[in-house]
């Protein structure tokens, strides 16, 4: 199976919508934190979201997949996460909203 391109609206209409997404563990939402790697559609319609975690150790993939329902929903009919490891996660990622969130939380970036 092979991915598409999302159409360039859709695309920035789901990234808007996965703001909505917290990570419950540091509390700024998973776009800026850098956690999305990739947006693509399947050759089903399904949106396929290639995502990272802060950790591979995390707990909270069930957390996150919810809360990624309830965001997208109107959005997108359906979609999948593909958990990615590669490249790691590394603070660098953060945006400069993440880090301004980050900041007003109590985080020093």
């Amino acid at each position: 199976m092979s991915e598409l391109e999302l159409p360039a609206d859709k695309y920035d209409q789901v990234l808007e919508a996965l703001k909505e997404v917290i990570d419950p563990e540091i509390g700024v939402n998973i776009v800026d934190l850098g956690l999305i790697y990739g947006l693509q559609q399947s050759e089903d319609g399904a949106l396929l979201i290639n995502m990272t975690l802060t950790s591979a150790g995390c707990p909270l993939t069930d957390v996150l997949e919810e809360q990624t329902g309830m965001a997208l929903d109107g959005v997108v009919d359906a979609f999948r996460i593909n958990w990615v490891w590669m490249p790691p996660w590394g603070p660098e990622k953060i945006t400069e909203d993440g880090k301004e969130q980050m900041r007003s939380i109590g985080f020093s970036i």
